[in-house]
Formats: C-alpha cells, sequence, structure tokens
C-alpha cells in the first residue's frame, strides 16, 4: 500500500511541476492536449462566458470579462500549490507518518491521521516554521527539506512570473490605443484608409505596417509563451487586440490584392506575419476556423474600398484581383470568426455602419459635467456643502 501512495504522490509532483515548468518558464507554444493549465482554462472559461453571455449590458459584460484574466492566473497559481500540498501530503503517509506533534510524546499515539500529513506539508511548502510538528524519521526530513526548498522556488517563479506577463501585455496595449486615433473606435480597414488620405499618406501608411508587422511579431511570441494573455481585455470596451489584427490583415490583404509598388510589398511582409500570429493562436486555444461565417464586407463595399484607394493616392491595380482579395481573407477570416466566438471580442465589419465617436474624443468627466449641469442649482449646493 505504502508503494502505491509514494508513486502517486511522486507522479503528482511530477505532473504539476512539469506544468509549472511548460506554463512559467518554457518559451514555446505547447501543442500537446493533456494539460494541467489547458484543462483549467478550459473547464473555468466556459461556464465564465457562458454568464456573460447572458448579460445585456454591455458594459458590465466586459467589466465581468475583464476579470477572468487576472483571476484565473491567481487560481491557477492555488490550485498548483494546493496540488504539492496534497501529492506531499500523501508522501508523509506513504513514508509511515513519521511526524511528532508539538505537546505529545512520539510514536503512533502522536500522529491524527492523514489531516497532520497534511497541515505538516502546507507549513512546510509555506516556509511556515511553525515547529508544532516536526519530522521524526529521516525520510520524513528528507520530504519535508525538498518541499521547503520548492515552495520557495514556487513562490518566487509566481512574482516573478506577473510582471513578465504584464509587461508584454502594455506593449500590446501601446499599438492598440494609438491604432483609435488612425482608424476609429472599434477600428476598421475604411476608417485606416479614409485617414490617410493627406499628402505623403502613401509613405505615412507603409512605415505604419511596418510598424503593425513588428507588433504582430511580438503579439505571437508573447501570446503564444503565455496564452492567458489572449483573455486580457484591453482599457476599452470597443478595442481589442483581435480587432486590431483584423483590421490590419483588412488592410493588407486589399493592398496585396490591389496594391502597387513598395506599399504592396510591405503589406505583404505584414500580412504573412499577423496571419501566421492568427492561426497558431487560434491551434494554442483550440479553437478551430469556422466554414460558415457572417460576411464582413458587405455588397458594394468592394467598390467603396477601392474608392478609398484612389482618395488616398495609393497606387492600385483594378484587373481581376477580387478572386484574389477573397482567396486571401479565405486564410485568416474563418480563424478570426472562431476566436472572437470563444473569446467574446467583436469584430468590426470593414466600413463602418454607423459614424461613432472616438475614444480619444469622449471622456467620463464630460458625461458627469452634463449630469451635474442637470441637477438644480438648489441641490448641487447642498451636495457641495455637504
Amino acid at each position: 500500500m505504502r508503494v502505491v501512495l509514494a508513486t502517486i504522490g511522486i507522479f503528482l509532483v511530477l505532473v504539476i511541476l512539469w506544468d509549472v515548468f511548460e506554463t512559467i518558464i518554457l518559451p514555446r507554444r505547447i501543442t500537446r492536449r493533456f494539460r494541467l493549465a489547458r484543462m483549467f482554462y478550459r473547464s473555468t472559461w466556459r461556464p465564465w462566458s457562458w454568464i456573460a453571455r447572458r448579460m445585456r449590458a454591455t458594459n458590465r459584460r466586459e467589466t465581468f470579462l475583464s476579470f477572468y484574466g487576472p483571476l484565473s492566473l491567481l487560481v491557477l497559481f492555488a490550485m498548483w500549490a494546493v496540488g504539492l500540498i496534497f501529492a506531499f501530503a500523501i508522501l508523509h503517509m506513504a513514508s509511515g507518518s513519521g511526524i511528532d506533534i508539538s505537546g505529545m510524546p512520539s510514536g503512533p499515539a502522536a500522529h491524527n491521521g492523514f489531516w497532520t500529513d497534511l497541515y505538516m506539508s502546507g507549513t512546510t511548502f509555506f516556509t511556515l516554521g511553525l515547529g508544532d510538528v516536526v519530522p521524526r524519521t529521516t525520510v520524513a526530513r528528507v520530504i519535508m527539506v525538498f518541499e521547503a526548498g520548492l515552495g520557495f522556488g514556487f513562490l518566487g517563479l509566481a512574482i516573478s512570473y506577473l510582471p513578465v506577463l504584464y509587461g508584454a501585455f502594455s506593449r500590446r496595449e501601446v499599438n492598440i490605443s494609438l491604432l483609435d486615433a488612425r482608424a476609429g473606435s472599434p477600428p476598421t480597414a475604411s476608417e485606416l484608409l479614409k485617414r490617410h488620405t493627406q499628402p505623403q499618406s502613401v509613405e505615412a501608411l507603409e512605415e505604419y505596417l511596418k510598424d503593425w508587422e513588428v507588433w504582430s511579431a511580438e503579439l505571437m511570441e508573447s501570446h503564444l509563451s503565455y496564452p492567458v494573455l489572449c483573455y486580457f481585455r484591453s482599457q476599452h470596451n470597443n478595442e481589442s487586440w483581435l480587432a486590431a489584427l483584423t483590421t490590419i490583415l483588412d488592410v493588407s490583404a486589399l493592398l496585396l490584392a490591389y496594391g502597387t509598388g513598395a506599399l504592396r510589398w510591405q503589406a505583404k511582409m505584414t500580412f504573412a506575419i499577423s496571419r501566421h500570429a492568427i492561426v497558431d493562436l487560434s491551434q494554442v486555444l483550440n479553437c478551430p476556423p469556422l466554414q460558415n461565417i457572417q460576411e464582413r464586407l458587405p455588397d458594394g463595399g468592394l467598390y467603396k474600398m477601392i474608392a478609398l484607394l484612389e482618395a488616398a493616392g495609393i497606387p492600385h491595380s483594378a484587373d481581376g484581383c477580387a478572386q484574389n482579395l477573397m482567396e486571401l481573407r479565405q486564410m485568416y477570416e474563418p480563424y478570426i470568426a472562431s476566436l472572437s466566438a470563444r473569446l467574446l471580442m467583436s469584430v468590426a465589419p470593414w466600413i463602418s455602419e454607423k459614424v461613432q465617436k472616438d475614444n480619444w474624443k469622449t471622456t467620463a468627466w464630460a458625461r458627469i459635467s452634463a449630469d451635474v449641469e442637470r441637477v438644480p442649482r438648489s441641490e448641487r449646493d447642498e451636495r457641495e456643502h455637504f
């Protein structure tokens, strides 16, 4: 029986430690289906998203969804810690529970069952050093020392893991915020081209696509290594990394199908790395491409997009390129639709259906000021008095 318990305990320790290693330390995507972290996110995201889908208010739903990413990290750390504590308690039991309790005589009478082993494991893992339970045998001392060192290292990894995540999140959000003034809120391909109709817009758009080529590469590297970042929401409800990446893919596909010259070459480079990122992220999150997706480019929309190219002074060709554009869209839109359905991140169509004010033009203070103006003067004076 002790051999079986020891085997189970060692197996649990190795499985949890390997999962921690792959999740925190290994900077490489893991495609293996059986993973504790993957099972955790799959089992927790489903009920969380189920509740979110039944919230009618957009602001409330986005706020609720924004809690999931950071909260899931804390729960995942707790799950690992509890699993390791439980596994080492099994090892203590397999070794004969060689533990003495302060104030009680040595021997079997001093042991109160598995709960004492569990308490011993918990105090050791968190390096409390209370002294009310101490190892009595050599095997118990070895287990305690190993667990104490492991617990200390685990807490250090958890603390160092958070700055890495939030650093990658901050770098991701910079370009998303910059996209607000260049492509609208939410961002669309038509709005991005419309706002590049000034002189020298071709050179500016080429440099802009070059910046997004780098951004897409950083997104792929960081989110493949730390998939939990995919669940982190942006600062505004009408912004997301998925919507931003979709806008850049739309513009790049249009320029790749109709553009000419150096701008077309840069669009090809940006499209390649952006499409690479979206496909790899779909694989990591287990989101197969959807076949029956909603049409994002309405009837007559292609002619409007070509008109925007002409207004921006972008060199283009209109000879037999519609089929090329359709083939390019099929390379990424099914993956976009799958990720949008999984993460509950809305993606705007190619052409905005209605005019919306940019986020930088709206502030909560303006709304508060407007509400204050509607309050009677006597009531405002009374509030200020208190």
